[in-house]
């Protein structure tokens, strides 16, 4: 028998790694919003290159938005085989310049759970601090 994991909001909430994507949390968001038949928000943040902040002028917009396509690209690629695996679960994927914390915290708000893996244990504690709803962490 299957305990239901989830209750009350509209979607399950996923950090993912793009350039490291953790299996373990991928595939339990996805199981998880499939059970519930729910919406599943991937998240991906992302900084701008070490170098780009100390310019003395602002990153020209064009060049911002070339790195941001690469960054939708890697997400994409993650998710790929997990759409796969999981064709009946709709999937927002979703780019975020700032912190992985915040962005998640500021996504909980909707959410009924988010799903994390154990990459950074820093993000991780201040996620737990910040969010609306429970979180899970995989290992």
């Amino acid at each position: 028998m299957e305990r239901e994991i989830i209750t009350g909001a509209d979607r399950v909430v996923v950090g993912v790694d793009a350039r490291d994507p953790a299996g373990g949390a991928l595939d339990f968001a996805f199981s998880a919003a499939r059970q519930k038949g729910t919406l599943l928000h991937a998240v991906h943040t992302w900084r701008l290159p070490e170098g780009s902040v100390c310019l003395p002028w602002p990153v020209p917009e064009e060049t911002r938005a070339t790195w941001e396509d690469h960054e939708v690209q890697l997400l994409s690629d993650a998710l790929r085989p997990w759409r796969e695996k999981y064709p009946g679960v709709e999937v927002l994927a979703d780019v975020v310049l700032l912190p992985t914390a915040d962005a998640l915290a500021h996504a909980s708000a909707h959410a009924a759970l988010v799903v994390v893996g154990r990459s950074s244990e820093d993000a991780v504690l201040a996620l737990l601090r910040q969010a609306h709803c429970p979180v899970v962490v995989v290992p």
